[in-house]
């Protein structure tokens, strides 16, 4: 058997055995490439009117928010550009609320359950089939597999000449070509233009499945480095009582303010208890999430303290390694590119989800091809 005869059975069974949650990837990830503009699209509530008040504190936000709560407390406050409502977040083991609030007014404009959020159904069932750590296996094993089948189709695919070559790029369709030469082009040419892009989607994928793929990344992005582990500094609690807290979040939160420009957003994250830090984070592009400068500070002093991590600090002076995990989940729905890369990662999930079933139509009508040519004689 010949080497690309091989290439041929990988190809054919690690596609049948992966096909159908190839499929299912790609409808969903066509829907998450553009979430953010399908919900500004179609939620009025995430939008204020800009008028001549300044923002209200983050305290007095909190404040605001957790009388809807029920006792529980504001997470974290972020805001967005000047006709954006801010969110404030709150979570635990159990529930994950996301709450638009007016930033210039403090008024709640909606609580949202994100159990109830239709984009959010999609990532879990995207990320993990919805069935938690087993289903985040067969995900990321399946995304495995695609990743082998592109490199084993773009060698199936390699012409053997320019003749061939001339044959490989395009569509040669005329009025009385056959609908199976059609889906045979579909799966051969899209396929290949398509594999120069799903191939990154496929391995920032791998970075979410699988720790080991993500760690590996790391070492050889770093020369060899083992990914740092996150250090969550600590504040001093012997000062607990000595200092108004609530000041000195107000004193943090106008300091990362002077860096925002109308198209940034400013997080912060409130303290836990007297130990925990205080958080916050400026990122400079509302539309994606890699260029963020994160600090912590010492919720009694507000004095920055220092933490290890990829996410620590401000991007422009992080290492490459560090960059490149930051802008994974970026990269892996075309956001890093803006509205040109969310629209390349559109397309190449829609042409994936098209290859398990133009591969399967193929591979049938061999099979009855081979039926044909070998009848069974009955004496």
């Amino acid at each position: 058997m010949t080497f690309k005869k091989i290439i041929g059975k990988l190809h054919l069974w690690l596609g049948l055995a992966s096909g159908i949650v190839v499929l299912w990837l790609g409808i969903t990830g066509c829907i998450l490439a553009f979430e953010r503009e399908i919900t500004q699209l179609t939620q009025s509530y995430r939008f204020v009117e800009k008028n001549s008040a300044d923002y209200l504190p983050p305290i007095v936000l909190k404040d605001s928010v957790d009388k809807y709560l029920n006792g529980k407390e504001t997470s974290s406050i972020e805001y967005l550009g000047t006709n954006d409502a801010a969110l404030a977040y709150y979570y635990d083991d159990s529930v994950y609320y996301q709450i638009f609030v007016n930033p210039y007014t403090g008024h709640v404009q909606k609580i949202k359950d994100m159990d109830d959020d239709f984009f959010r159904t999609i990532l879990m069932g995207h990320y993990e089939l919805w069935l938690g750590e087993p289903g985040r296996i067969i995900i990321s094993t399946a995304t495995l597999i695609f990743l082998v089948m592109m490199i084993s189709g773009i060698i199936l695919w390699w012409p053997k000449n320019k003749s061939a070559a001339k044959q490989r790029f395009k569509f040669k369709w005329k009025p009385t070509t056959k609908w199976r030469r059609k889906n045979y082009d579909m799966h051969n040419v899209l396929g290949f233009y398509m594999t120069w892009i799903a191939i990154f989607l496929a391995i920032t994928g791998l970075v979410m499945g699988f720790e080991w793929f993500s760690n590996s990344l790391y070492f050889v992005t770093s020369s060899g480095k083992s990914m740092p582990e996150h250090v969550h500094p600590l504040s001093d609690s012997t000062l607990a009582g000595t200092v108004d807290k609530q000041k000195m979040v107000n004193t943090v939160w106008l300091d990362l303010m002077k860096q925002k420009k109308s198209d940034n957003k400013v997080g912060i994250a409130f303290p836990h208890d007297d130990a925990d830090a205080l958080e916050g984070y400026v990122n400079h592009n509302l539309d994606s999430y890699f260029n963020a400068d994160f600090y912590h500070y010492d919720q009694f002093t507000g004095k920055e303290l220092h933490t290890d991590g990829v996410y620590a600090g401000k991007f422009e002076t992080a290492p490459l390694s560090d960059k490149i995990m930051r802008m994974n989940y970026d990269i892996h729905v075309g956001a890093v590119l803006g509205l040109p890369g969310k629209i390349l990662a559109f397309f190449a999930s829609l042409i994936a989800a098209s290859l398990p079933v133009t591969g399967f139509i193929i591979w049938r009508g061999r099979k009855r091809k081979i039926k044909k040519s070998n009848p069974i004689v009955v004496d």
